[in-house]
């Protein structure tokens, strides 16, 4: 008979002295000062995995940018870390200042502008959005960080301007480019549009489950699952948001996670799972022919709202983000308390979310009206400016 050997009891674990184990002569001993080269591509890999694919994105053409700039500007390459007054001719170079005469210039060479233009690098001539230019500074920043080299973005100077910069387009009226909010009306207007067969049952549920489960962006719409999809009667579904912009850890502890999607929404979601026959998977999908197939990417749903605005002959700038901002500005319309809209939406930031809020919100106050509705002119047709007369006799 084999003789079983023991574990060590619970309790002998604990009295075991730390500084009594004895390393495997195998395994390397490591310096605490300094990160093993395999520690170092696991972190990178586990940075990379918890970053959101449209993050990543962005980064990568922030950095781009920054690598065909500096190799244009200084003919050499991009290396960290960068100095601070490369990054102020970066800042020159990108943003407009106003001269004595009144016009808008920049510093970035006109030939150096082309060759960016022409590698792709840049959309168009001239000086990109001041959002593009502080964004393109802050990935810098990222990945001097992550480096742990001196930031040159924290350079006082850097700083200064930075400020400045701010400041001079603020004062000329110049504000941060918006999508055009989606509310109630055009919403309504983008729906009678959905009549083309399986492409308009989709885009109707598209459009309502993004608007009526509290303003999700495109990323959200495009990964919506079937799985995280709860129908509790005929009128009402409930979709837990497992991952969000703003809840990259997951739903553990927000209870916030499950959005409601009710009334006509949840109608035109069952009419899309019906038609569509997706029983499992991404919910909201591409077509071909008559079957629904791959998934939509976030750029798809953009397009999407895009496209059903243009058919509903909308003026304005709209995109995906038009449903998030059309929900809180509605919400403030229609007094939904704050506190309620922000559990639908997810808003981290209070300020992001009362910008969209109060410009909902300022129509309806009582101080927007201080002189009340205008008299009809069919009701003072022929009053002469007099009191009527009094129907009691005298």
């Amino acid at each position: 008979m084999t003789k079983r050997s023991r574990r060590p009891t619970r309790s002998a674990v604990r009295r075991t002295d730390p500084n009594a184990l004895v390393p495997h002569a195998t395994v390397l001993a490591l310096n605490p000062e300094v990160l093993h080269e395999q520690a170092e591509n696991s972190v990178r890999a586990l940075l990379k995995e918890g970053e959101s694919a449209n993050t990543v994105r962005s980064y990568a053409g922030a950095l781009r940018y920054w690598a065909a700039w500096f190799r244009l500007r200084y003919r050499a390459a991009l290396a960290l870390p960068v100095p601070a007054p490369a990054v102020l001719q970066f800042l020159v170079d990108h943003v407009e200042r106003t001269t004595e005469s009144g016009t808008l210039v920049h510093d970035l060479p006109p030939a150096i502008d082309e060759a960016l233009v022409a590698g792709g690098f840049k959309g168009t001539l001239g000086a990109p959005a001041l959002n593009t230019v502080l964004h393109r500074l802050s990935v810098l920043s990222k990945a001097h960080q992550m480096r742990d080299v001196t930031n040159p973005t924290r350079d006082p100077t850097v700083q200064e301007l930075v400020r400045r910069v701010r400041r001079a387009y603020a004062a000329r009226g110049e504000r941060p480019d918006h999508k055009t909010a989606l509310t109630r009306d055009p919403l309504e207007a983008m729906l009678d549009t959905c009549t083309d067969g399986l492409a308009g049952i989709r885009d109707r549920a598209l459009l309502l489950f993004g608007f009526a489960s509290g303003g999700r962006r495109r990323s959200e719409i495009a990964s919506a699952v079937l799985e995280n999809l709860a129908k509790v009667d005929d009128q009402t579904f409930l979709y837990r948001l497992t991952h969000s912009k703003t809840d990259q850890a997951g739903t553990e502890h927000n209870t916030d996670a499950d959005k409601p999607i009710t009334g006509v929404a949840a109608e035109a979601l069952t009419d899309w799972l019906h038609a569509s026959g997706i029983t499992s998977g991404p919910i909201f999908r591409r077509i071909r022919k008559t079957k629904a197939v791959e998934p939509l990417s976030g750029q798809a749903v953009g397009l999407i709202v895009k496209r059903r605005a243009q058919l509903a002959g909308l003026e304005g700038d709209f995109g995906a983000h038009s449903l998030r901002s059309g929900f809180v500005t509605e919400a403030g319309r229609q007094n939904v308390p704050i506190k309620e809209a922000m559990g639908l939406t997810g808003h981290r930031s209070l300020v992001t979310f009362m910008r969209y809020f109060q410009t909902g919100a300022v129509q309806q106050t009582r101080a927007a009206n201080l002189f009340g509705s205008p008299v009809s002119n069919t009701a003072s047709a022929g009053s002469n400016d007099e009191p009527p007369e009094s129907s009691t006799s005298r």
